[in-house]
């Protein structure tokens, strides 16, 4: 969701500045700054990004510089009203007046302004809306940009899991063995004690069941495959992939819990940091 889209306009001798600036967030946040001459077309404004940008924190501008053919005037009158107020303020709190007292009253709200037409002209309007318009398709291009780079960033990630999954396969036999061989042990350590072999074979199969993960990796795969899809289609997809990554995540605990072999848990903790890498990534995807 991240973009920045910025544009400029001429409109007789006033410029005209456009940008418009995107982050993560779940919905559209949007927060506008337009200068007092278009803001009665505010809403038809969020209305047009509003359709360009389904999510993200949006932070849209808008502002414009004469060319000379308006006269900057200062309000005389409001100055020596804040020179009044300001001498007041410092006599009654005991503090120093300002050094520069034309820098400090320029600076002050109204004091100075602008003469501006009071009505937006319609003609004006049309070059401000092909800005705007102009500044939302350079925030698109650049999330396209940023897109692209994600996908494949994530196509590595998803083939890095699988792979990694298809290494845990061979110490499953192996880990078999070991427990069994283990159990065997620990019984042969106590003195004196004897134990039907065929008894312990049944409770051996029963164990080792309960810590079979064929169905966590066949569900991880699916879920590896959904991604992918999901990744393929046109539509906006951010949320969907990740809800798919916390599917993931579940298939990917759950095995860490059966594994019961050193060799395949250190496989699992690669597994975790390659599906964080995506989880943080994902919050970007639109």
């Amino acid at each position: 969701m991240t973009g920045y889209g910025k544009a400029v306009a001429t409109f007789n001798e006033k410029k005209i500045h456009v940008e418009v600036k995107s982050l993560n967030s779940k919905q559209l946040d949007l927060t506008t700054r337009i200068v007092p001459l278009y803001r009665e077309k505010e809403m038809e404004l969020r209305q047009m990004i509003s359709q360009q940008l389904q999510r993200g924190k949006v932070e849209f501008s808008i502002w414009t510089e004469n060319g000379g053919g308006d006269a900057a005037q200062i309000n005389a009158s409001l100055a020596e009203n804040y020179f009044r107020q300001m001498k007041q303020m410092a006599e009654k709190f005991d503090i120093p007046e300002p050094q520069d007292w034309f820098q400090t009253l320029m600076r002050m709200p109204d004091v100075t302004t602008r003469t501006e037409a009071v009505e937006l002209d319609e003609a004006e309007w049309e070059v401000v809306s092909a800005a705007v318009r102009e500044a939302l398709d350079a925030l698109i291009a650049f999330r396209r940009q940023e897109g692209a780079a994600l996908e494949r960033k994530f196509a590595e990630k998803i083939d890095n899991i699988e792979q990694l999954l298809a290494q845990i396969e061979p110490y499953e036999q192996l880990r078999v063995e070991k427990i069994r061989q283990r159990i065997v042990e620990g019984l042969n350590t106590i003195p004196g004690v004897d134990y039907d072999q065929n008894r312990l074979e049944q409770e051996l199969i029963y164990y080792i069941e309960k810590l079979d993960i064929n169905e966590e990796k066949q569900r991880l795969t699916n879920h590896l495959q959904y991604f992918r899809e999901t990744m393929a289609e046109p539509s906006s997809q951010g949320k969907k992939l990740g809800f798919i990554a916390q599917e993931m995540g579940r298939e990917i605990n759950t095995t860490g819990s059966k594994s019961n072999l050193a060799e395949m848990q250190n496989i699992v903790v690669m597994m975790k940091d390659e599906l964080e890498q995506i989880k943080e990534q994902v919050l970007n995807a639109l």
